[in-house]
């Protein structure tokens, strides 16, 4: 399967002055097959390292850091010479070793020849207590679950991608065709983004099996807590994780450490939090009461959501039913909302967007699901789960403030009048882009 990521990874390749890459992402995401796959189709030879397997290769680095020295140990140990020419060096799972994680940046200033592509499923965890990080030594690239873009690239032909990518306007598209894509955004619901889930229902549509997959992945997660996570915040960890679809079924989805367990503080579960934001499991969108750019700078910290990284594995968690897929459109409208938010969400995200929302105050009473920054521009984002057009909040927020366009995501056709301008929850990807945007 095709990564959009793959160009990002190619500009890497070609680019002057290059750096080590350091590939970070959520468990499971694909990191280790897309770095293989780049490696098999645009370089002579691969040597993969895997640190988590064979802890020992991480004393390899503890001699010495340099480079030359790195790659003589490496030869010794593997049996065979260690060139650093036309091949590409994958390290996987660096997280587990300090000093490989603190050699790239003696590769990137004694060895800037070599290619090395460095990958982690902790790393966020690991870079936000590392001190000896090699800070601007490195290309950061982030890899998340795949977009539903991605997702039609996988089980169609990927011209009903190209089709959403070419549109120009908001002028409406073929009933046919809207619908056919309706009905791929409600498979995407369930199967999600991960890619060993969307590869298997690619070749089987097996729905069951989807939601084993997922199972396995949701598993995985829990294992990672009990390994790798302090030992006094795990069962904490353990029941934040638990608690987010209970946070986002509710209609009012700010989170609150008081739902996690009854008289739960902040300073009792933030730490907690904080570790499965690190891991890429959650992300945070932050409360922004005045719309400023930048926005990161008028968010408020103590206020905030959280989404899961995959809308896929939000339905797991949820234990929603594979039925929902075939009874209308029970699976857009119930779960107030939350799904079509967390898809959302995963979608910005991973258009490198930090994703914020807007409310008059912590009591919310006025709340826009969603904050667009684009250039100098600000554009509000209202996203329905059904047909229905009405926001009181999205009007509220132009009286106010005036944008340039009122931007709504719903299962309504492309539309725009007046300030208004409407993208189909399939073609979220373009919001801000047509029309008066």
């Amino acid at each position: 399967m095709e990564r959009d990521v793959r160009a990002d990874l190619l500009d890497w390749k070609e680019g002057a002055g290059r750096k080590p890459l350091l590939l970070k992402g959520a468990r499971q995401v694909g990191k280790t097959w897309l770095l293989q796959d780049f490696a098999a189709k645009e370089y002579e030879s691969c040597l993969y390292l895997n640190f988590e397997k064979d802890p020992r290769i991480g004393g390899l680095f503890e001699d010495s850091l340099e480079p030359s020295v790195i790659l003589k140990n490496l030869s010794l140990y593997l049996g065979k010479p260690v060139e650093a020419e036309n091949r590409l060096i994958i390290l996987d799972e660096i997280q587990v070793s300090n000093a490989a994680l603190n050699s790239l940046k003696y590769f990137s200033e004694e060895m800037p020849q070599a290619h090395i592509a460095a990958a982690g499923s902790l790393l966020g965890v690991k870079l936000s207590k590392s001190r000896s990080f090699p800070v601007g030594k490195v290309t950061l690239v982030d890899l998340h679950p795949m977009t539903f873009l991605e997702f039609l690239d996988a089980v169609s032909d990927g011209s009903l991608r190209e089709f959403i990518e070419s549109k120009e306007d908001l002028s409406p598209i073929p009933v046919p065709i809207h619908d056919k894509l309706v009905g791929l955004l409600r498979e995407y619901y369930f199967v999600g983004g991960m890619p060993e889930v969307v590869a298997a229902y690619a070749e089987r549509r097996d729905l069951v099996e989807v939601r084993e997959i997922q199972e396995d992945i949701l598993e995985g997660f829990q294992l990672d807590f009990a390994k790798y996570a302090p030992s006094s915040d795990f069962p904490k960890i353990v029941r934040i994780w638990e608690s987010i679809p209970a946070h986002l079924s509710r209609e009012n989805k700010k989170f609150q450490y008081s739902k996690i367990r009854k008289g739960g503080r902040a300073r009792d579960y933030e730490a907690g939090l904080a570790w499965l934001v690190h891991a890429g499991l959650l992300h945070k969108c932050l409360r922004v009461s005045t719309p400023k750019l930048p926005l990161r700078t008028y968010a408020d910290p103590r206020a905030f959501k959280t989404y899961v990284l995959d809308v896929g594995l939000l339905c797991a968690m949820a234990r929603l039913d594979p039925r929902v897929l075939i009874e209308g459109e029970w699976i857009f409208v119930e779960f107030h909302g939350a799904l079509v938010e967390n898809y959302v969400s995963q979608q910005l995200i991973t258009k490198g967007d930090r994703v914020h929302y807007w409310a008059t105050d912590t009591g919310g009473q006025a709340e826009v699901d969603f904050l667009i920054e684009q250039g100098a521009s600000i554009y509000p984002l209202e996203v329905k789960a059904g047909i229905n057009l009405k926001s009181k909040s999205l009007a509220s927020y132009g009286a106010k403030y005036g944008p340039r366009a009122l931007c709504r995501s719903n299962l309504k056709n492309f539309d725009a009048r007046g300030a208004y301008e409407n993208y189909p929850l399939y073609a979220v990807s373009r919001v801000a882009e047509l029309g008066l945007g």
